[in-house]
């Protein structure tokens, strides 16, 4: 199941942004992955907000915020097509929700972890990618 989180100094993200921004990398991670758009599969899409104390992350020129949205999938979920969609799609969801432009698209970085096969565990098992892509054949987009 996929997980993102987006770091970043307080205040960095307009008050709207910052009350969306999880939810809306998260339905991104899951259309990137291809996962169907269910209750179950939205409910395993974890996304975290870590915000750092005023400049705690600062750069050798100066203390514009930065955004580092890291992602973890199982290995195999994402192709290198989904892998710059979601990339492209992140780096989008992250400038608005902190009120910047393209011009600022450098000030995004975006890490895609790939957790190998048999080394995701939930519920007390060893999770596989094979299990994963059976149970999504499963489900039915429910929204």
């Amino acid at each position: 199941m996929p997980m993102i989180r987006l770091t970043t100094q307080a205040g960095a993200l307009t008050r709207q942004g910052r009350h969306s921004v999880q939810r809306d990398l998260a339905a991104a991670l899951l259309r990137w992955e291809g996962a169907p758009d269910t209750a179950f599969f939205r409910a395993q899409a974890w996304s975290y907000l870590v915000e750092l104390p005023q400049a705690a992350q600062i750069t050798a020129e100066d203390d514009a915020p930065r955004f580092l949205v890291e992602v973890t999938v199982p290995q195999g979920a994402l192709s290198e097509r989904r892998k710059a969609g979601l990339v492209e799609e992140a780096t989008k969801t992250v400038l608005a929700a902190a009120g910047l432009g393209r011009d600022d698209a450098l000030r995004v970085w975006v890490l895609v972890h790939e957790q190998p096969d048999g080394t995701w565990g939930a519920g007390g098992s060893v999770v596989r990618h094979a299990d994963l892509v059976a149970l999504a054949k499963g489900q039915h987009t429910d929204a």
